[in-house]
This record gives C-alpha cells, structure tokens and sequence, in this order.
C-alpha cells in the first residue's frame, strides 16, 4: 500500500510539471504557422502584377461584355473646327447674283461646310468658291395669315431642319444666317467652343431695336445676325418643326417661328452679343468703333447701311477689313481708350477699323458708348429706340473727332506682332478757338500690336493703349496690348 500510495503521489504531482513543458511547445509551433502563412500572404501581394481595379480588395461589380473593355474616363473630344460646323444660308434668287460676293468674301469651300437654300433655281458656277445650292422644299401646304409678312418665312424658318436631313456626318453645330450676312469665322469658332456641343443649344443675339425687340421678342435669337445650333437641339427640332409651324400661322417671320418652336423645346436663347442684326440705317460707325467687349461675329443688313469705309463700295469695303481679320480676328474692331496728357487728347482705337481723336478728356464710361451716327429701324433719330446705351454726336465744334481709317497692315515675323496704318479722313472741320494743340497736325497713325489668339480664353477685358513718342512728323504712333498691372484708363 505504501509504494502504491507513494506511486500515486508521484503521478499526481509528476503531470503538471509535463503540461507545463509541452505548452511552450505548442506556442512556438503556433507562431511559426501564423510567422510563414504571413511571409507567404505578403510574397504574393508583392509579386503579383495585377491592378488595383482587381487587386484583392476590390470590389467585383457587373458589367456588360460592351463595357467591359471601356476605359473609365473617356477621353476629351477635339476641339470644336470649322469641320464640324456646317453652315445654312437663306438666300433669295432675285437677290442672288448680288447678294452671293458678300458670302465670297467668308466662305472657303476646302475648310467649311455649308448650303445656300434658294426658293428658285439660279446660274452657278464650280469655280466660284460658293457652297453649294439647293433649292427648299415646298411650304405652300403650311399656313400663313400675316398680313404684313411673306410666305417665305415658312421655307427660311426650315433651312436648319432640311440642313439635317442631308445626313452630313461629324457635325456639331448647324449656323444659320442670310446671303447679306458676313461671318468672322474665327471668332465663332471661339463662341461655339464655349459651349458643351452635346447638350441643347440655340445661341444668338438680339436686334439693336428696342421696338423690334419688343414686337418679336427679347428671347429670339435674329436670324440676318445668325445663330447657332447644337446638332442633339437640330434633331430635336425636325422630329417636331412641321407641327409647330402649323400652329403659329400668324406670325411675321421665320425667326419668330424659330423661337416659338425652340419655347416648345423648352431651349432658351443663349446670348452672345458679337451676333449683330444691325436693324439700324445709316452710318455703321458709331458701332464699329466702340464694340462691345466681345469678339466680332457677325455684320447683317450691309444693303441697308452704308459701307464701313469711305469712298469704296460695300463689297470693297468689306475686302478691306479682311486684311487685319487674317491677322489678328480676336482683336478685329476691338476698342482701346488712352489720352496724350501732354496735348490734352483723348484717343480711341477701333483696332483694324479707325482711330479717333478728340479735343480734350472724355471718360472711358462716355467712349465706350456708341455715339448716334445711325438712325433707328424706323429711319428715326430716336435715342430711346435702342436696345443698348448711346451717346449724342457733340454739336460743339471743338469736339467733333478727327477720324483715321484703316488703309494698311504688316506682320513683322522678327517681333511678333502686327503694324496697322490708319490715314486721316479729310472732311471739313469747324473753326475751334479751345487753348489746345491742334490734331489736324496729325495725318497717319500706326498702331503696334502682337497678336492675342488667347485674347477670349481669359476673363473679357479691353486692351490697353499708349500713346508713344513719335519722330516724324505728322504721324501719331500707338500702342495696343494687354493691360499691365495697375494700368487703367483714367484721365
């Protein structure tokens, strides 16, 4: 009994001691497991090459096999060329053999894409640099009730929905305007590239009429102006145009009917005030040399007006200014406002138009208003008729400007910009007895300017001028650029 009792003795206290020895055992085995399955986890996250779109702990999602191969973000789109415009032109056959050197001047038939409609056929020839003609579809089934207008309206009103159906490919814009319409292509290229080409766009701009405005509507885009159309609006329109029409027998034009249908849509007018109607009669200058700061579109109703320059036809006139729109058609016709202090001037530059001086200081708030060369749509010379601020011709002689003219330009390669040449227009000037330094002293100004493509990418901004020392005599010379800090127009 002793030795068993001693045996069990010895077992009971000899079987700790023996679980107490194997647990370090079983920890060690433990962590070296958990050690090598971590070592191998990270060996094969290392060595792996597969992206974090499928990495481990990416999340699967479903998508279709067309999907599938897609990148995530598409790739910008080119921007916006004159490839991807495509022009339609109201044209009428009585007026065509006179009317069609007004669109010689800005179309060219290897860069653009565009289509005279006519009510009638015409003589063309191939070699003529026009775009083509075709002849509109007959509109005698619609109605028309107005009195005062003519049934043309209905076929105009047409063109941007017959335009389409042509089924041209890669277009992105259709541009509507009138065979009396001139466009600076360049400068519509930089409106159209403001705007996103697949969304719903109809972008124009309003008459100079107050009262026009007011009888059609200040929401309606002024088809002599031109305007613009994104290509998704113009499929939109032609599923619906002929029913619109339909209901709006009554009114005048194809502009009204173009806006009523786009009303429909639910589209309003997108404004860019570079599209000019010009409903005025007269003498264009007062608008010409004091722009809004905005690039030049568009010249309509050149018929109605007289030519922009002196002694030359419209047509010549026009040629004209093409010579600093080749140049520089950011700047064309942009205004800048500086002083000669020392002779007490004020001097305002329509750029590639005219110059002018003036007896005395003038704010830069008053020269920026176009003064009333022009008479209103109703051969009236009523300040309250117009859409948009003016300023009288001053009957005091001693403040009627001295006007310069465009006449030439040059590009100087070496130094990267522009030298423009304006000579005095010589018309008589009222005796003037002003303390002051006579500007009739002054027969040419060149005016120096580097050209500014990127001039509209930037917040809108008139340039700025200086007046420079000259040593010849009787010749003004000008500086035009980008303001420098701190410059301003102050007297």
């Amino acid at each position: 009994m002793k030795d068993s009792s001693e045996k069990l003795i010895w077992d009971q206290k000899s079987t700790p001691q023996a679980r107490t020895s194997s647990s370090p055992k079983l920890m060690v085995w433990t962590i070296l497991f958990v050690s090598l399955t971590y070592v191998l986890y990270t060996f094969k996250l290392v060595t792996t090459s597969t992206t974090c779109t499928h990495g481990p702990f990416s999340i699967n999602r479903i998508s279709s096999s067309n999907n599938a191969t897609s990148p995530l973000i598409s790739s910008s789109p080119s921007p916006t060329d004159l490839r991807h415009v495509v022009f339609g032109i109201a044209a009428s056959s009585k007026l065509w053999e006179h009317r069609k050197n007004y669109i010689k001047l800005w179309y060219k038939p290897k860069l653009m894409r565009g289509v005279v409609w006519l009510d009638d056929r015409v003589k063309t020839h191939r070699k003529e640099g026009l775009p083509p003609v075709k002849i509109s579809t007959d509109t005698s089934n619609f109605p028309y009730t107005n009195k005062l207008g003519h049934r043309s309206a209905l076929r105009i009103s047409r063109i941007v929905t017959e335009t389409l159906r042509l089924g041209l490919k890669d277009v992105r814009w259709f541009v509507m305007g009138d065979d009396d319409t001139v466009f600076v292509t360049e400068n519509l290229l930089r409106i159209l590239r403001k705007y996103d080409h697949n969304q719903y766009y109809y972008i124009g701009s309003l008459s100079e009429s107050h009262l026009q405005n007011i009888f059609f509507s200040y929401g309606m885009a002024y088809g002599g102006g031109g305007f613009a159309i994104s290509y998704p609006l113009a499929k939109a329109l032609q599923k619906m145009q002929d029913r619109c029409i339909k209901r709006y027998p009554g009114l005048y034009g194809s502009d009204d009917r173009m806006q009523a249908c786009m009303a429909e849509l639910g589209v309003p007018l997108t404004k860019e005030i570079g599209f000019h109607q010009y409903d005025v009669y007269g003498n264009l200058f007062g608008l010409l040399a004091a722009h809004p700061v905005t690039p030049l579109v568009s010249l309509h109703h050149l018929d109605v007006v007289e030519p922009i320059f002196p002694n030359a036809t419209r047509v010549e006139a026009l040629k004209r200014l093409t010579i600093p729109m080749k140049l520089d058609s950011s700047a064309l016709i942009q205004q800048s406002i500086c002083y000669d202090k020392k002779s007490r001037w004020t001097v305002s530059v329509s750029w590639g138009f005219a110059v002018q001086i003036f007896r005395g200081l003038f704010s830069a708030r008053e020269m920026e208003m176009p003064s009333r060369t022009f008479l209103n749509w109703y051969r009236r010379a009523d300040y309250t008729a117009y859409a948009f601020n003016t300023r009288p011709v001053s009957r005091n002689p001693c403040q009627k400007p001295f006007v310069f003219y465009f006449s030439n330009a040059k590009f100087n390669s070496t130094q990267q910009q522009t030298l423009t040449q304006y000579k005095r227009h010589r018309v008589p000037h009222p005796e003037c007895r002003w303390r002051m330094p006579d500007p009739s002293a002054i027969e040419n100004i060149i005016v120096y300017k580097k050209p500014d493509p990127h001039l509209w990418d930037r917040a809108p901004r008139r340039n700025c001028c200086r007046v420079i020392k000259s040593n010849q005599q009787g010749t003004m010379v000008i500086d035009v650029g980008v303001c420098k800090s701190g410059e301003v127009a102050e007297i």
